[in-house]
């Protein structure tokens, strides 16, 4: 095994680490969600805490490392005998994003079960990580199904595998480390919140610190075992106070004034349920053990808030996480007076009030949350809506008119009108795509419509169809008592249904047409509101602008549906009408998609109001643009944007040549939209039908 990074020659990252840091004290704290760019130290800073976990004895021959002083009595390999321990390092334990259930959670050899009646387990990353560390890297793309149930294990402390009634339960308490990349996509706020503790990191801009982070790199791959050992004495001063603040922690006292102040602060931030409560007193306590005190101070509340709040913050999927410090600062105050429980302010080990101070050479300063926007600064910051030209003009000249002076002048960007909840959308068809909660799909987890044999490993019995395919040869194979003789060629595989997200692209319009009728920011409006809908269905979106003379790529397919709704709010629009260019481009993605991930099905998004108006020929190459999609089958809809009391119906006739459907803009809200996508039928099927 190489040598690891050393956690102490990681270069700023104070709230990283110091997060990382209170959980190896109290892992009650409930883990940590470390989300940054890439190249930011995460999965670094994660590995190197490994080796200054404090190691642990363990019931020798035990798989699931029972404590010898405490031994789980539930344990599947027990009872133990005592005096049978062994002393090993704390595990560190990573959870692959393609992991199955069964690899997590451990899987029961149903074969052995049904042949000879035994409970053969074999144990999951769950039990490999008990009493130690569980790291998932790029744990928003883990699998909605698997988070639930990596959470549910660290909340209860303990793993259950009940299958074809067999169950089995294990121990399973560990520190829980997970890393993002946001611009990869988002976790669901109800799983942000099942985290203890969540920390932005971004590379530093101050050059001396970048040189440093450089310097020492380049140093650990020169030679790690010679960097290592610099920092060896560093590295045991940390493991030492982790040891240490470990035995404190049980005498901490934590005050009815701090609890106030817990309380308080949760209730003017609004926070959700009463768990960010709990994690905030946890981390308190924590932050005074790490700090060598027995008594909780306000700057620990302060601190604890500034780990624990930022993601429990979010009211909108779209809002980024973060705190208004100078309304916690308020809070803290408004609620800091003492009671006679609290210890004096200026009595010993109390600092004076002040922040905790550390020593020693991992001193972890007093982490603040400067960098991260709170709600105020989530606000479009978008400019007013630049006066629009009247409506009501057609044809080709009303493009250069819209310009105002041709089509090269640019339009005011326009924020989006309020977003609307959607009903679902779906690509009709049953798919085999990657989990979501869209369109019909066969799913690992889901309704069983029927059995199958297994091709490879089993991983879902259908007892009913396994019973009846080993029933007809039981005199053959001599069975002569109770029980059944079942062989491999018997099993049989449950075939599920349930939901996969699709690629949903828009392909938006943004000549000078849509901005002179100020159509601009409905249409914004109801794009967003179908992007909140693909976030809530854990969908892949893309987005696709055309005007002037082409088309571009505002956003590739992306699981990060922040990114799109953030490109939507600074879309400019002016220009010529190149609608050809938008559904090419549109093809050229889909066909690079397809070979990148062929399962996943598409949804064609056309905002417009149909009008081709750039280059030579320009509703001729249009309709051939369109068939090409309705060629290969792709489901579709265009959101006609055409408005004033003269309508081509040119949308329709876009929606006939991609043999899709059309829907009014204004038939986009309330129950009006459930005819957008639902049960589109394919090429020529309802072609040209506008929703009702």
């Amino acid at each position: 095994m190489s040598t690891p990074y050393p956690f102490t020659a990681i270069v700023g990252q104070d709230d990283l680490r110091l997060a990382l840091l209170l959980n190896a004290v109290s892992p009650a704290v409930g883990g940590v969600l470390v989300r940054g760019e890439k190249g930011t130290a995460k999965s670094t800073a994660v590995r190197a805490l490994s080796a200054l976990m404090p190691g642990v004895e363990v019931v020798a021959g035990c798989r699931f490392s029972c404590d010898p002083a405490a031994p789980d009595p539930q344990c599947p390999d027990g009872p133990h005998e005592p005096g049978s321990e062994v002393a090993r390092p704390a595990r560190m334990v990573e959870l692959p994003v393609g992991a199955s259930e069964d690899r997590l959670v451990g899987a029961l050899d149903i074969e052995r079960a049904l042949a000879e009646g035994v409970k053969a387990f074999e144990p999951g990353l769950l039990a490999d990580a008990h009493r130690g560390i569980l790291y998932v890297d790029e744990v928003n793309l883990l699998h909605d199904h698997l988070v639930d149930l990596l959470l549910d294990a660290a909340a209860m402390g303990a793993s259950y595998v009940e299958r074809e009634g067999v169950s089995v339960r294990h121990a399973a308490r560990f520190l829980l480390v997970g890393t993002m990349n946001p611009e990869e996509g988002e976790l669901r706020p109800q799983l942000l919140d099942r985290f203890g503790l969540t920390v932005e990191v971004a590379a530093s801009r101050e050059p001396d610190q970048r040189v440093e982070v450089v310097r020492r790199r380049l140093a650990y791959d020169d030679d790690p075992e010679a960097f290592a050992a610099r920092w060896a004495d560093e590295e045991n001063v940390v493991r030492a106070r982790i040891v240490a603040a470990r035995k404190l922690l049980p005498s901490v006292r934590l005050g009815d004034g701090a609890l106030r102040q817990i309380a308080a602060t949760c209730a003017a931030f609004e926070v959700d349920g009463m768990r960010a409560d709990i994690v905030m007193a946890r981390t308190a306590t924590a932050l005074a053990a790490w700090a060598g005190r027995t008594d909780v101070l306000a700057e620990d509340v302060r601190q604890a808030a500034l780990l624990a709040l930022p993601h429990r913050r979010r009211r909108n999927p779209f809002d980024a996480p973060g705190l208004d410090e100078d309304k916690l600062d308020e809070t803290l105050q408004e609620f800091g007076g003492s009671d006679e429980d609290d210890p004096d302010p200026d009595g010993p080990g109390s600092g004076g009030g002040q922040p905790p101070q550390d020593s020693g050479p991992d001193a972890q300063p007093p982490a603040r949350a400067e960098d991260a926007p709170g709600p105020e600064a989530h606000d479009s910051g978008q400019s007013p809506a630049g006066d629009a030209p009247a409506a009501g003009r057609t044809g080709e000249a009303s493009d250069e008119a819209e310009g105002r002076g041709g089509p090269g002048r640019e339009q005011t960007a326009v924020r989006a009108a309020e977003p609307f909840r959607t009903k679902t959308l779906t690509v009709p068809g049953l798919g085999e795509g990657a989990a979501g909660r869209r369109s019909r799909a066969r799913t690992e987890h889901g309704r069983t419509t029927g059995a199958r044999q297994p091709r490879g490993a089993l991983t879902k019995l259908h007892l009913a169809a396994t019973v009846q395919a080993a029933a007809p040869h039981q005199r053959a194979r001599g069975r002569s008592g109770p029980g059944l003789v079942v062989r491999r060629d018997d099993l049989r595989q449950a075939t599920r249904e349930g939901r996969e997200g699709n690629l949903v692209l828009f392909v938006v319009d943004a000549s000078g047409s849509m901005a002179a009728r100020q159509r601009m920011s409905a249409v914004k409006g109801a794009v967003l509101s179908l992007l909140l809908d693909a976030y809530q269905r854990r969908d892949k979106v893309g987005l696709i602008t055309f005007r002037r003379t082409e088309a571009d790529v505002a956003l590739p397919p992306t699981s990060s549906v922040d990114a799109a709704a953030a490109r939507l709010e600074s879309l400019p629009t002016g220009g010529r009408t190149p609608l050809a260019a938008g559904l090419l481009k549109a093809h050229d993605v889909l066909r690079v998609e397809r070979l990148r991930d062929a399962a996943r099905r598409p949804l064609l998004v056309v905002v417009t109001d149909g009008r081709a108006t750039g280059g030579p020929q320009p509703v001729e190459l249009a309709r051939r643009a369109a068939r090409l999609h309705a060629a290969e089958g792709t489901a579709s809809v265009v959101v006609d944007c055409e408005s004033g009391p003269v309508r081509l119906g040119l949308a329709a006739q876009l929606a006939g040549d991609l043999g899709g459907t059309a829907v009014a803009l204004d038939e986009l809200r309330a129950d009006a939209i459930a005819g957008l996508v639902k049960d589109v039928r394919g090429a020529g099927r309802g072609a040209g039908r506008r929703a009702a």
